[in-house]
């Protein structure tokens, strides 16, 4: 419920501690779950003193309870547990301070947390989250490497000494932050985000030796399976050994059985590639060897042939034949030149002997009247008609006699 308040009336300090008290005191008993931080347990005191706060945000809040509440599960619960409290909130006035008063306490079996983390399994892959086709290529030979461990861990000093052993140019940047407890989860996320905004890391390795399912418990929460599949840089996931799979190994595009194998599989065994590199050498020395054995063979062929071993020899056959086709040509050509003068000395006496010019050397006269009409009986003629007479030598007029009638 909202107070109207103003600079002229304010609220005493007391009287808003009392409201916030008589707004905390209506929300009642509830069921609060988190992770055991701190626990006070003091000789002969009747309160046990614990701080409860969330695996997955730095956000705690203080809890009391009766030293009886607390006995009955003090067997099985301690510092780092992960619990589920019936409590009621409680707003101490005089400090303004918000605690949570506990009447029951359960701790939070494996069997539940495997559960849990099934169903938040479920749901992260309906999102996509661990969609094979989401996953990215890791560089061939990375030039920097993230790396998000456990300070002077065991995990740490596998991946650098196997990296390095196998690659000894290559370059790290490690992070090194707490990888069970409380502050596992935040700090492994700012790690991966941090080494995500360098610009010269190629691949980040998120490695952790192995551990209780408890202790593997970060690597499953929400924020860092969320924080991994967020980023641009390809991660590798190196928690536990081979039968351990937090959901990290899921959302990771590669995951690694071992920090040891994760430094195998990220960067190239050196040996292993001269080794590759000379193979491919030789392997590109005997093509090239082969192709010029194979060209300096077709090339002798090529010479052998008699066209390239005495290019003027075919020259010289080409040269007879058309010499013996030319010579051919030439008497084809003079029998036909024979054989037409032949016919045409032949036309040309015929012609002579049956021409008008022989006739008239033979004696003959044409007779034409002065139309040029040629007369060929004598009544086409009168008398004293003039014609011309035409002979072999020339021409002469004649005339008509008048006895010709008769």
């Amino acid at each position: 419920m909202a107070v109207n308040t103003s600079p002229e009336s304010p609220l005493p300090v007391g009287e808003v501690s009392r409201l916030i008290g008589g707004w905390i005191d209506r929300l009642g008993a509830i069921w609060v779950e988190g992770q055991i931080t701190q626990l006070s347990r003091r000789p002969g005191a009747g309160v046990v003193f614990l701080t409860l706060r969330d695996p997955s945000y730095d956000i705690s809040v203080s809890v009391t309870c009766y030293r009886q509440v607390f006995d009955a599960v003090s067997d099985v619960v301690s510092e780092g547990a992960r619990v589920v409290v019936l409590a009621k909130p409680e707003w101490y006035a005089p400090r303004g301070q918000l605690s949570l008063r506990a009447t029951e306490i359960k701790p939070v079996g494996v069997g539940e947390l495997l559960a849990r983390l099934e169903m938040l399994k479920k749901s992260l892959a309906a999102e996509g989250l661990f969609a094979p086709e989401r996953k990215r290529a890791l560089p061939f030979l990375p030039q920097l490497v993230g790396l998000v461990c456990g300070r002077a861990s065991a995990a740490e000093r596998d991946v650098l000494e196997n990296a390095r052993h196998r690659w000894p140019a290559v370059r790290f940047e490690v992070c090194n932050v707490p990888v069970q407890g409380v502050h596992a989860v935040p700090q492994v996320v700012q790690a991966v985000k941090e080494l995500d905004a360098l610009d010269d890391v190629d691949v980040i390795i998120v490695a952790r030796g192995g551990g209780s399912v408890e202790d593997l418990l970060p690597f499953s929460d929400e924020q860092l399976v969320r924080a991994v599949a967020a980023c641009r840089t390809p991660v590798v996931s190196a928690i536990g050994h081979e039968p351990d799979n937090p959901l990290l190994d899921l959302v990771a595009d590669l995951r690694a059985s071992t920090p040891t194998d994760a430094a195998k599989k990220v960067v190239p065994d050196v040996g292993e590639e001269y080794e590759r590199v000379r193979m491919l050498r030789d392997r590109a020395r005997r093509c090239v060897e082969a192709y010029v054995e194979r060209e300096e063979r077709g090339l002798a062929h090529a010479l052998a042939r008699p066209s390239i071993e005495d290019p003027h020899r075919m020259i010289d056959e080409r040269a007879d034949h058309v010499a013996s086709l030319l010579d051919r040509a030439r008497r084809c050509l003079g029998h036909h030149l024979d054989r037409a003068a032949s016919e045409l000395t032949h036309t040309h006496a015929r012609v002579v002997a049956l021409s008008p010019a022989a006739t008239l050397k033979r004696g003959y006269a044409v007779l034409q009247r002065e139309d040029g009409h040629v007369v060929r009986d004598p009544g086409e003629v009168t008398a004293a008609e003039v014609l011309r007479a035409r002979v072999a030598e020339g021409e002469f007029s004649v005339r008509v006699d008048a006895g010709s009638d008769a």
